[in-house]
């Protein structure tokens, strides 16, 4: 069996965040680092938008002013997500693509999320992978309300993929800070979203602890990639490096409101 590097459940802000996986997607390709599994939180809540989004767009950025939410935007692709501090644990993925015994965006993504597919059936759920369309990125579905979106940014043959798990969702908080241009209002949005989007505790009708949803996602992951997870830390490193980046990078406006995120190098989905 392969072991991974596991990166305990941590909290960070949004910067931060981006930062270290950024850090661990250029350590790996560097081979100092192997493949990586981290589970990460957001404190601030924060407002994540995909690689080639307009922040002014697609985010209320006077609404998250006022209450403290971060904005940061990704380097994979997909569109802006909400990230609730009490409400979510984000995994990232970093490996060379083909450990995964794969090949292909849909079949990476695919056996990725098996991953959060198994993780919430060790909870009591059973849910479905969506592979997606032109205008959305693969997700997981239960009962076909989406409660896990991913989206990945490739580098040669490696990639990262991050994404949701949604352990409950607020969708009043969330359309107060997310623009949703066909809706009249936040209300007509929350009640669109209220058919398409889940959670783990409204499809238990339970509550689920923090502790128990990390303890079902490390079972499905190691299930889902057949592999063992070995607990481990940043390195050195990488360290300096997302240091480096949250300053000169995902803490500027520059980066979150400008044109410096246009870089032909990457490839995202």
């Amino acid at each position: 069996m392969r072991v991974w590097r596991l990166l305990k459940l941590e909290t960070n802000d949004a910067f931060t965040n981006m930062a270290v996986d950024e850090a661990i997607l250029k350590a790996r390709m560097e081979s100092r680092v192997p493949n990586t599994l981290r589970f990460y939180r957001w404190k601030p809540s924060a407002v994540s938008i995909g690689r080639f989004q307009e922040a002014s767009n697609e985010v209320d950025l006077e609404s998250c002013e006022r209450y403290g939410v971060d904005v940061v935007r990704r380097i994979t692709g997909g569109g802006s997500v909400y990230h609730d501090c009490d409400g979510e644990v984000t995994y990232s993925v970093v490996v060379k693509e083909r450990d995964l015994g794969i090949s292909g965006v849909v079949s990476a993504y695919k056996r990725i999320c098996k991953g959060i597919i198994e993780a919430v059936r060790v909870l009591g759920v059973d849910a479905d992978f969506n592979p997606g369309d032109p205008k959305q990125c693969p997700n997981i579905t239960v009962r076909g309300r989406k409660f896990s979106g991913s989206a990945q940014s490739r580098r040669g043959s490696y990639l990262l993929q991050h994404g949701t798990f949604l352990i409950d969702v607020g969708l009043e908080k969330m359309f107060t800070f997310l623009k949703v241009p066909w809706a009249a209002s936040p209300s007509d949005a929350i009640c669109v979203a209220e058919k398409r989007m889940t959670s783990v505790q409204h499809e238990l009708g339970a509550t689920v602890s923090l502790e128990d949803a990390y303890q079902a996602l490390m079972k499905g992951f190691q299930k889902a990639l057949d592999i063992e997870l070995l607990e481990e830390e940043l390195t050195s490193y990488e360290k300096k490096l997302a240091r480096k980046l949250r300053r000169e990078k995902y803490a500027t406006d520059e980066w979150n409101f400008g044109s410096s995120r246009l870089n032909l190098g990457d490839s995202v989905t």
